[in-house]
């Protein structure tokens, strides 16, 4: 995400070529494959002018479509094509800068014609580059030169001549050749890879059509408003329906298609996936490899419905996945990992519970553990009147029952990765821990606040309770762990939250012109804001745990503020709600105090603190080199440092101060570090709090 986010945040179209096998792709000839006649069809007209009706009319931001507005969408619609700076000429872009202002007369009118002008434009300079490619591929490369590919995409101007662009290709081409000769290709076997990963690119360049170019346009208009106000064309829209039934088998994520790259969607709460927690949101896919052993096939450049046929496959087989994680540049190494296929059943996705005994001082408590992957009801056997239709909060109820015929001493709620849900399960979990009031402020366009209250006086659990987040926490978690907070009824420990605090509609514009023959795309408009009772929101800051962990995540690279067009933070008046007073600043002051201490007892956890320092580092350079010798040292030092870490885990016995568990569940919590130390703090917490 972060500075990478426009180039993800354009939803690429899904053709309907069929399943072909890499070789009938690879077969294929260039002159097999011609562009594209593109021009703007007439449906087009009373699209714009549905899209710009509904968001001038009920989007959250009262913006004017404007001069202002349209040097937006002009910056936005180059940046979406061209992220990184490498096809258009400063030329192009001083040629089109006559329009910068007058796009939004232009939407006004329904006139897209600029569109389909950049975009040709754009499309000849993609197959010009691809010629280049294919002669720096023959040419092959020299790794023993001491040289450097520049990462600060921020600060690169667009080339002024053909030299330049071609010495920018030379060091992009040289990293990826590089990134495979680092695992394990031969030089015959990169210049094949390069070879095959680039036609794929060419095919695609020339295969977009009329509504691709239109889709790309309209995201540059309705991302000016926000980064989650989105147009769908209409095959987008029917393949992101079929892309979701598909992902409940094989790994459980659902994939979008980003140019030449295949970027993570959404990754399904009790999925393979999931439970890895090594695959997020924004993760570019670029290889796939089946089983331990078999080669990776590089997938850059490939149509995303033959990506994922490489993806999936029967419950139990393994695939790897080469990975650049969001934030990083194309030019960056890429991650592998290894995930186990399996269908996603809904129990897994389920709230989930388990006790762990942990000892603080002389005495053992027992401590209860909950795992909330998401907020979920079923939605349709609630309407339906079923009697035990399933939901988060009437789970989570049915578990602390449990949780205290077993005599707990406190209550871990963990909310990691957990990206939201329903608004009103967030609700009713909330009214499990504290008696009626105010959970959570919606705000609507029209400036109109509704609060939503539990009203139910009932408390389900009264005990210590802390709560574990992470940036990954978003939405319906931030809602439910913010009143926790506010109520002064648990402490919240972790990462930072996502900081998403807006809502969104799914409109079918073609709802609008029923009897039309025309089929149009659906529009995601951003109609609410959340607010917390105290009346702040949750908007880009989201929510600060009171014991704050450390995180390899910026919120600059990750997060909601990480979009240039995210809806501001700001705040309303408090509702009227009574605290707890379960927590006060003494418990977090002293939790905060056996946390730091924790970390000098436990060397897992030093560790990792170095870990996360090595990895912002490689986050936030500027430069990668492109020698051999000097990559190949640095891959060294990490793969022993990965060797260490993984024979330290192993090797930990039951003996470690703190816990009195048998020797797997240890090894098990020294692999989840976070989860380890939150035990470590519900204990502190449970043998300090008032009765």
């Amino acid at each position: 995400m972060g500075r990478n986010s426009r180039a993800v945040n354009v939803v690429m179209i899904l053709f309907i070529w069929g399943i072909v096998s890499c070789g009938q792709i690879i077969a294929q000839s260039k002159v097999e494959v011609s562009k594209q006649d593109l021009k703007a069809k007439p449906k087009y007209l009373k699209e714009t002018y549905l899209i710009n009706n509904n968001l001038k009319h009920y989007h959250f931001r009262k913006q004017e479509l404007n001069d202002s507005l349209s040097s937006v969408i002009f910056n936005n619609f180059f940046s979406s094509l061209d992220f990184n700076k490498t096809y258009f000429f400063k030329s192009d872009v001083d040629y089109f800068k006559k329009y910068e202002f007058k796009l939004d007369d232009q939407i006004k009118e329904g006139n897209v014609e600029l569109a389909f002008q950049v975009f040709k434009t754009f499309r000849d300079r993609a197959i010009a580059r691809m010629d280049y490619v294919d002669e720096l591929i023959s040419k092959g490369f020299d790794f023993s030169i001491n040289e450097e590919l520049n990462l600060d995409n921020e600060n690169v101007e667009w080339a002024s001549t053909e030299d330049v662009l071609n010495e920018r290709w030379r060091k992009i081409i040289k990293s990826q050749a590089l990134n495979l000769k680092l695992s394990g290709r031969d030089d015959e076997g990169i210049k094949e890879s390069l070879t095959e990963r680039y036609e794929r690119f060419r095919k695609g360049i020339l295969q977009y059509n009329a509504d691709d170019v239109y889709q790309f346009y309209m995201n540059s208009y309705t991302e000016a408003y926000d980064p989650h106000t989105n147009y769908f064309s209409p095959i987008s829209s029917e393949n992101f329906n079929i892309s979701m039934s598909l992902s409940l088998e094989g790994i459980g994520a659902r994939l979008s298609q980003s140019m030449d790259y295949t970027v993570v969607n959404e990754v399904i709460a009790g999925g393979p996936a999931f439970k890895s927690k090594q695959l997020h949101k924004d993760d570019k896919i670029v290889a796939v490899g089946q089983g331990k052993d078999e080669a990776f096939v590089d997938v850059i450049g490939w149509r995303l419905q033959d990506v994922v046929q490489l993806i999936r496959g029967p419950k139990g087989s393994i695939v790897r996945l080469q990975i650049i994680k969001h934030g990083q540049g194309s030019g960056a190494v890429p991650e592998e990992i290894l995930l186990v296929r399996d269908k996603i059943k809904l129990e897994e996705s389920s709230a989930k519970s388990e006790v762990v005994p942990i000892k603080n001082g002389n005495t053992t408590y027992n401590l209860g553990v909950i795992t909330l992957p998401s907020f979920y009801i079923d939605f349709d056997a609630a309407r339906r009147g079923v009697k035990d239709y399933k939901s988060t909060t009437r789970d989570v109820k049915k578990i602390i029952t449990d949780l205290k015929s077993e005599d707990v001493d406190g209550i871990l709620i963990d909310l990691r990765y957990n990206g939201g849900g329903s608004l009103k399960e967030a609700i009713d979990l909330t009214g499990l821990f504290i008696d009626k009031g105010p959970v959570v402020q919606v705000k609507s366009s029209n400036g109109q606040i509704d609060v939503k209250r539990d009203a139910d006086p009932t408390i389900q659990y009264n005990g210590p309770v802390m709560v574990l987040i992470n940036r990954f926490s978003a939405s319906a978690s931030e809602i439910f762990s913010g009143a926790i907070q506010d109520y002064k009824r648990g402490v919240i420990v972790g990462e930072t939250s996502f900081g998403k605090g807006t809502v969104q509609n799914l409109i079918d514009l073609n709802r609008m012109f029923p009897s039309d023959k025309d089929e149009l795309g659906q529009l995601k408009l951003t109609l609410a804001k959340f607010y917390r009772v105290t009346g702040s929101s949750t908007q880009n800051i989201g929510v600060t745990p009171d014991v704050k962990f450390s995180s390899p995540f910026d919120a600059v690279d990750f997060g909601e503020s990480s979009h240039e067009n995210s809806l501001p933070w700001d705040k309303i008046d408090e509702s009227n709600f009574s605290t707890t007073g379960r927590v006060n600043d003494k418990m977090v002051k002293s939790l905060t105090k056996s946390y730091e201490s924790n970390i000098e007892k436990d060397i897992l956890l030093k560790l990792r603190l170095e870990d996360i320092e090595r990895a912002k580092e490689i986050q936030n350079r500027k430069a990668l080199s492109l020698n051999l010798e000097k990559r190949q040292q640095e891959k060294d030092i990490q793969d022993d440092l990965d060797k260490e870490r993984k024979e330290l885990v192993e090797n930990t016995n039951s003996e470690i101060e703190g816990f009195e568990v048998p020797e797997e569940e240890l090894k098990k919590l020294n692999e989840d570090l976070d989860l380890k130390q939150s035990l470590r703090l519900l204990a502190n917490m449970v043998d300090i709090s008032p009765n």
